[in-house]
């Protein structure tokens, strides 16, 4: 079992104690995707991710050190979008899910990429991915996607592109904590940085965007310098232990929902959740 300190703001804490008390109606938990972005490490073995730190006035996780990601968009997964590699009953095995959810979540992880990072897991054919997307056209459908005013199928219709659900891989499962106000099922993956594209910082919901060592970013966690919510926290955790791309962007062999639960312990609240302890770290 592992166990994380609610270290949130005040008001946080108190609906934690509130529902300790048995005084809040858990919220239902919406369907979300995000992913982790990952290069090879630039001097030796091991990766890189993307990161945001989420702008202080977000309501959800304000000011955590995030993976791009979001909540799915029912627009997105029409059944005429053409998909490279597994198709979505396959998804859904894999997934745990039904059809229509695992269409969702695939198609949610490849736009809000996208819109959080400018990265396309898209392509005109199953073997390529589109390339020069700093041009303002593709800016431009970045914002209406980012505004809602279009879906990711719409811009997959238009140009005729393929998903490219072949370039994500399953990692994770997990479940926003009853006692909070908003609450996600979230489903993580992994893909690496297609050639030909460059993730950016350039979201309205971060304020910071870039490439970082998952180990040092777990340095600055135990320093109190940044804060993350505990699946980031784990994620962040097997991504410093990968020797490589390949190694992250590969299904994981173990995947299962966890939904940590809220325990009084002598020191304080704390979320527990069925995930070994990290001695090492």
């Amino acid at each position: 079992m592992r166990d994380f300190p609610i270290r949130a703001d005040a008001a946080l804490r108190e609906q934690a104690e509130t529902y300790a008390r048995g005084g809040v109606t858990p919220a239902s938990a919406a369907l979300a995707s995000t992913v982790m972005l990952v290069r090879s490490a630039a001097a030796g073995a091991g990766v890189e991710v993307f990161l945001q730190r989420r702008v202080a006035s977000m309501a959800f996780a304000p000011s955590m050190i995030v993976f791009p990601g979001g909540r799915v968009d029912p627009r997105d997964a029409r059944e005429d979008v053409e998909w490279a590699g597994r198709p979505p009953l396959e998804w859904a095995a894999t997934l745990g899910t039904d059809v229509a959810s695992a269409r969702l979540l695939v198609t949610a992880a490849i736009r809000e990429l996208f819109e959080e990072s400018g990265v396309l897991l898209a392509g005109p054919d199953r073997d390529s991915v589109v390339e020069n997307l700093g041009v303002p056209m593709w800016q431009e459908r970045r914002d209406a996607l980012i505004r809602h005013e279009i879906s990711l199928a719409e811009v997959l219709a238009e140009d005729n592109l393929i998903l490219r659900a072949d370039l994500l891989a399953y990692r994770a499962h997990w479940v926003t904590p009853e006692f909070e106000p908003r609450r996600y099922d979230t489903r993580f993956f992994a893909a690496s940085v297609p050639m030909g594209q460059t993730p950016d910082g350039l979201t309205s919901e971060a304020e910071h965007a870039g490439w970082a060592s998952p180990a040092t970013v777990l340095a600055d966690l135990a320093r109190r310098e940044v804060r993350m919510m505990p699946p980031t926290v784990v994620c962040l955790e097997d991504l410093a232990d990968a020797e490589s791309v390949d190694e992250v962007v590969a299904d994981a062999s173990d995947v299962r929902l966890v939904l940590p639960e809220l325990v009084a312990t002598d020191e304080g609240m704390v979320l527990r959740s069925p995930i070994p302890s990290r001695g090492h770290r």
